[in-house]
């Protein structure tokens, strides 16, 4: 059950991780899962991108940060489908954001890479030669993925339209995608996969799970005592201390999060705390909104400034 060749669409297949220095973090994964790597770019590549294998199995990779991503290591998920272009259709249908369009991966495959409308990123995979990972749910394997999402319910609808995924409630608030059918699949590949379940104690359909779902709910925790002093003082305050806190969640999550992920502003953390800092005591909510954009343009043209004038200082003189 460990060995794959393939999957069925629907299902994440692949985890790699995009890094500003992917040679440090092969000697980082190696010595940590005891992956063995091989870089498969075709020589005078600009980019890199190196196999992780464990016993001669594809188990994960580790690639340079391509050209626009964020400043910043990040891993990221393949779901296996059957195109990559229906799928990004779909997606920017149910509202979420193409991030980059199709294109063909050499003769590995064919992808698109996504966000739903929460600003989560996700890859759609369409396979060709590479056919994701090989070895799964063992020591040193991708053994599960989950969503952290702040609108469970929109993220239902959307991945629902996406891939056909449903959700399967469970004990201890733990909430699991399922696809339907991938149960069948697994018994098809597995015989007495299902009893072997049952035998030790799965809820019925959890041989249909392939993710979870985890709301975040840290940030409205975390805006709780603010309301609970201005409650102190009235009822109105508190009300209306709430009402800034839920209206400024939605639009940090829905317009400010995605296009940062999207176009990153390339700056600092306490450049950006700062930035947001006085942004707001300008401009209240509105100076927040436009603190990051107006940072990033001022340190851009910053940069221009100094590397034009290093020009003009190093150029030579004209001959008298």
């Amino acid at each position: 059950m460990n060995e794959r060749d393939g999957y069925i669409p629907g299902v994440p297949c692949w985890v790699d991780t995009s890094q500003l220095d992917p040679e440090s973090a092969v000697d980082f994964y190696g010595g940590l899962f005891g992956w063995e790597f091989e870089d498969v770019m075709p020589p005078g590549s600009p980019g890199k991108y190196f196999i992780g294998r464990l016993r001669g199995r594809d188990v994960a990779a580790i690639g340079s940060q391509p050209e626009g991503g964020p400043p910043m290591a990040v891993w990221n998920t393949y779901v296996w489908v059957e195109s990559a272009d229906e799928t990004a259709s779909k997606a920017a249908a149910a509202g979420g954001t193409v991030l980059t369009e199709p294109f063909d991966v050499m003769e590995a495959g064919r992808m698109a890479v996504c966000a739903d409308p929460a600003g989560a990123a996700f890859c759609a995979w369409q396979a060709r030669n590479h056919r994701g990972a090989r070895l799964v749910n063992e020591h040193g394997t991708l053994n599960f993925n989950g969503l952290n999402t702040p609108d469970p319910e929109g993220a239902k609808a959307f991945y629902r339209s996406v891939f056909g995924w449903e959700t399967l409630d469970l004990d201890g608030n733990f909430t699991a995608w399922t696809l339907p059918g991938y149960g069948d699949h697994l018994e098809e590949a597995n015989p007495g996969m299902r009893e072997g379940m049952a035998a030790v104690g799965a809820p019925a359909g959890f041989e249909d799970v392939v993710a979870s779902l985890i709301p975040i709910v840290g940030a409205y925790i975390g805006g709780a005592p603010a309301v609970l002093i201005a409650l102190a003082d009235s009822p109105g305050k508190a009300l209306i201390v709430l009402l800034f806190f839920v209206i400024w969640q939605q639009v940090r999550d829905y317009l400010v999060g995605p296009r940062i992920m999207k176009n990153s502003v390339d700056l600092s953390p306490a450049a950006v705390m700062l930035a947001t800092i006085v942004g707001a005591s300008i401009g209240g909510v509105f100076g927040v909104l436009l603190a990051l954009p107006v940072a990033a343009a001022i340190k851009a043209v910053t940069i221009e400034y100094v590397l034009h004038e290093g020009e003009q200082e190093e150029a030579p003189s004209e001959p008298t």
